[in-house]
């Protein structure tokens, strides 16, 4: 066959090449779905995985990539798809090549965690049409990415439901009379959990998301309200504004997605049922919107909308990463790192649920950021900020504290 380098141009009138990294997890699995559905617009020309290579053989299988890449090189090796004789390409550089399709193409980067960030910029620095439902990519080089969309031509389009709303509410409007960005969050599963009581959160208590379906971190992260501060830092990025015009309210009901205040006072919103495919189906329409992407929103059925602010005494963790962000530097990245090493911990019951807020504090406290860092300042903040964490983790070990 072909190699996908070597690829024939397409004409307009054929479709879009799509790209999706992490296509066997929710987000990616969820992409494809969308994909199916509009044939002639668009073609999966490439998918990637981490290791998952029995599912990401089926793919294969499915929607016949020119390419697929394993992160892990061992499943790479191990890949064995039936019918199937394109390319397979093995570990991270695999990856990023993958992202850096040689046509233009739409990518969605739903790769989890910091290993995210270097496709997300491979993806820009080829001009491409970046999906982003890697926050990490923003939260950890948000200066990097927005430089190189600039510097060569691509398009970051959020797919976060949040983020997604907001760029809808700001769709033909000059983002200056923009007085306040408001985001919302569920409250997790700990919402109505009394203070006194979240030392005896369990894992599986914590994974039980009301709303969305999602990974066990960005679970947990939303419990903690940790992930609403990432996402603050995300806002920060793709809308240009200070982080005094980005608020958060707690919405339990997930039918609100983003509010902008505008500066005559008004607020506009964007509504629709909680369904991952809407963003992800605009990210790949967009300026176009295209039929079916979910159910339709009856509001007199769900009867009413309830708000409330975020109670940040019992979740420290959101004033933790907002402040992240707001320090910036090499803070976020830091940041991200800890939590994510904290919440496996958790995860694990090495640590109890507080122990997070309490390790992140920790390990914030004990870095200077680096201003303006280039991608291995943040490469190294990022293994520096594991490395602090796991020292607590093992602290904790060694004490019981958390038993």
């Amino acid at each position: 066959m072909q190699s996908w380098q070597h690829e024939e141009g397409t004409v307009a009138a054929e479709p879009r090449p799509l790209v999706v990294l992490g296509a066997t997890g929710t987000v990616g699995e969820l992409t494809l779905d969308v994909a199916q559905r509009f044939p002639a617009d668009l073609r999966v020309v490439a998918l990637c995985a981490h290791r998952n290579h029995k599912r990401l053989a089926q793919l294969a299988e499915r929607f016949a990539p020119a390419a697929v890449a394993l992160a892990d090189p061992e499943a790479a090796a191990r890949f064995r798809p039936t019918g199937w004789s394109g390319e397979c390409l093995a570990g991270p550089e695999g990856v990023r090549r993958l992202a850096a399709w040689p046509r233009p193409a739409t990518v969605i980067n739903a790769i989890v965690g910091a290993a995210g960030l270097e496709p997300s910029l491979a993806a820009l620095r080829a001009g491409h049409r970046l999906g982003l439902a890697n926050k990490e990519s923003l939260v950890l080089g948000g200066g990097l990415l927005r430089a190189a969309a600039a510097k060569h031509g691509g398009l970051i389009l959020p797919i976060d439901s949040e983020h997604s709303a907001i760029q809808q509410c700001l769709r033909g409007h000059a983002s200056h009379e923009a007085q306040r960005v408001i985001l919302t969050a569920s409250g997790g599963p700990l919402r109505q959990v009394p203070e006194e009581e979240l030392a005896a959160v369990t894992p599986e208590f914590a994974l039980q998301h009301p709303t969305w379906r999602m990974g066990a971190r960005i679970t947990i992260d939303s419990a903690t309200l940790f992930n609403k501060g990432l996402e603050l830092i995300e806002a920060h990025w793709l809308f240009d504004l200070p982080f005094d015009r980005l608020g958060v309210w707690v919405h339990p009901e997930s039918i609100v997605h983003g509010l902008v205040e505008w500066c005559d006072g008004s607020l506009l919103a964007q509504l629709s049922v909680p369904d991952m495919r809407l963003p992800i189906q605009l990210a790949l329409s967009l300026p176009a919107r295209w039929p079916g992407a979910v159910a339709r929103c009856d509001l007199p059925r769900i009867g009413s909308l309830t708000f409330e602010e975020p109670d940040t005494e019992r979740f420290p963790c959101f004033h933790l990463a907002r402040g992240a962000g707001e320090a910036g530097g090499t803070m976020p990245a830091v940041a991200n790192a800890a939590d994510e090493v904290l919440v496996a911990a958790f995860l694990r019951r090495r640590i109890a649920l507080p122990d997070i807020a309490r390790g992140l504090e920790q390990v914030l406290a004990e870095h200077t950021s680096r201003p303006d860092p280039a991608l291995d300042d943040i490469l190294t903040a990022d293994r520096w900020g594991r490395q602090r964490a796991e020292a607590f983790c093992h602290e904790r070990d060694a004490h019981g504290a958390s038993r």
